[in-house]
């Protein structure tokens, strides 16, 4: 439906009803329409899926065409992240959200801040996905409401011309609604768990779910110590919860991201079942770290496996885990890779310790080998000393190349004394191309990064407290934060209407006519800013 054929449609409806309704404004209901396009979860899952399916074949066509998104922790940080990206760029095309549990934990647990590890509620994720969308669809309200404003007042004007450039502009508006790739750990508990959040996350708009080979109750992040994966069998299993989720919720082109932690995880709770030489439980198993033993040499609660003939102890440690053996990391990363899109994964993620895109294209080269068009989503980390990373990548790349660094002290290179030399302007230029690089070299179809306003949101506080607290009182405010935003046409300036307040005003001249009693008179004092 288009704003117009609403108007015709309604003005119908109204007639009907012999008069009954002739309170009702034909053109108030098409604008509410306009301003409430996505009535369920479902119809926003539904759109976005379509979204990152064309976004995805675009990219298979040409790598230049990857995707971005940053994580957030509440609504209003989405809204403002679309409404910014919609003031700069025009559009949202190519620009997502994403939902980090590792947020959700530190931020959004009724237990306080929690570390990475699944221990908040798994009702919260859910939840905060429904919160997003509900911000970014006020997102729509608030902007189209600003147009039908000025549709109103072209016409009072009698300026027929501007009307029709208003009137094209809400028929062919761009929803601030995008894809939400949303962190559903490591599912939860079992495959059934999974799948039943899987359904509520589904529910409340997510058309990509990403999860993780990681042991639920031995879960942690992705970027610490300690991590234990499962076998591929178990894992499929839950990827395959998500995908009879989708089904179930007839949302057919839902998107399920696989991640592996394998490159830093050394551990596996279970020795995987296999029925014979060669199939994916003993693929899995090959990497055990084995010992090999005689019947007589075993102890009463030892675990055997036979490889080549031979009776062989995998190595267990006093937590009864199983450990793999050293540097098998890349290889373990390439098989779960594989065999998750060989068994209904859409795209990959592969968690690194370190940004460096050789070393991700030298284990996606290999995935490719078997599956062409693999593509992955990569954690653009915080946990990444990216100034550190990237100065010694260029210092190690100087060095082979026989060029002279013995200026430098590869140790020290975070050091500010580096900052403006030439091999931290390279370092910068690299940090700069790194999403292109990635995306052409390694196939990196979405770049993210988890946690951007965790560290934005100290930073600013930071420099407010010490501002605000310190001399400068209340210019530490109004210097550093309302006149920027006055400046740089920040919307939050006018805060009553970010919240909603002129869209109710609208909303109780719809209702009341005119006895409505608005706020947005002469004396609210928002009309500063105008």
């Amino acid at each position: 439906m288009t704003y117009q054929s609403d108007i015709n449609e309604v003005s119908q409806l109204i007639k009907s009803y012999d008069g009954k309704w002739d309170g009702i404004s034909a053109e108030s209901v098409a604008r509410m329409r306009a301003q409430n396009r996505f009535h369920t979860g479902l119809d926003i899952a539904r759109y976005t899926a379509k979204i990152m399916r064309e976004d995805m074949a675009a990219y298979d066509a040409d790598p230049g065409n990857y995707t971005q998104s940053l994580g957030c922790w509440h609504g209003f940080i989405g809204q403002q992240k679309m409404i910014s990206i919609k003031k700069h760029f025009g559009s949202t095309k190519g620009r997502y959200l994403y939902l980090s549990g590792w947020m959700v934990a530190a931020l959004r647990s009724e237990f306080g801040p929690l570390p990475d590890q699944s221990m908040h509620e798994k009702t919260s994720v859910p939840a905060l996905i429904e919160e997003l969308y509900t911000f970014l669809k006020q997102a729509d309200a608030r902007e189209l409401g600003g147009m039908f404003r000025e549709i109103d007042a072209a016409r009072e004007a009698g300026d027929k011309a501007k009307e029709k450039e208003l009137l094209d502009a809400v028929e062919n508006y761009e929803t601030h609604v995008v894809p939400i790739i949303a962190d559903i750990d490591a599912g939860f508990g079992n495959a059934e768990a999974t799948y039943l959040l899987a359904k509520k996350m589904i529910e409340a708009g997510a058309c990509a779910l990403q999860i993780e080979n990681q042991v639920s109750d031995e879960k942690q992040c992705g970027h610490q110590d300690g991590k234990v994966t499962v076998p591929h069998e178990d894992f499929l299993a839950k990827v395959r919860a998500c995908r009879y989720a989708f089904l179930e919720m007839g949302v057919d082109d839902g998107i399920v991201v696989t991640r592996t932690d394998s490159l830093g995880a050394g551990l596996t709770k279970q020795i995987a079942y296999s029925a014979k030489e060669g199939d994916l439980g003993d693929q899995y198993n090959a990497f055990l770290d084995c010992e090999e033993v005689t019947a007589d040499q075993l102890d009463p609660s030892d675990v055997v496996i036979k490889r080549d003939g031979k009776l062989m102890r995998p190595k267990r440690l006093p937590s009864n885990l199983f450990q793999f053996k050293p540097g098998t990391g890349a290889d373990r990363c390439v098989l779960d890779c594989i065999t998750s899109l060989q068994h209904g994964a859409d795209l990959l993620w592969i968690e690194t310790e370190k940004p460096h895109v050789e070393q991700i294209a030298s284990m996606v080269d290999r995935i490719r080998e078997v599956i062409p068009n693999a593509k992955l989503v990569y954690n653009n980390s915080p946990s990444f000393n990216w100034t550190l990373n990237f100065r010694q990548q260029v210092f190690d790349a100087w060095q082979e190349a026989g060029k002279d660094v013995s200026s430098y002290d590869r140790a020290k290179l975070m050091s500010v004394e580096y900052d403006e030399t030439d091999l931290a302007k390279e370092a910068d230029e690299k940090i700069r191309t790194f999403q292109r690089d990635g995306s052409k070299r390694a196939g990196i179809f979405h770049h993210l990064i988890t946690l951007p306003t965790y560290h934005t949101a100290a930073l600013s506080t930071d420099n407010l407290a010490k501002r605000y607290f310190g001399e400068e009182a209340m210019l530490g405010y109004v210097k550093n934060v309302q006149r920027e935003e006055i400046r740089q046409q920040i919307a939050c300036v006018k805060h009553q209407n970010m919240a909603g307040s002129d869209m109710g005003d609208d909303h109780k001249e719809y209702f009341a006519g005119d006895a409505a009693l608005k706020a947005g008179g002469k004396d609210n004092t928002m009309n500063q800013f105008s």
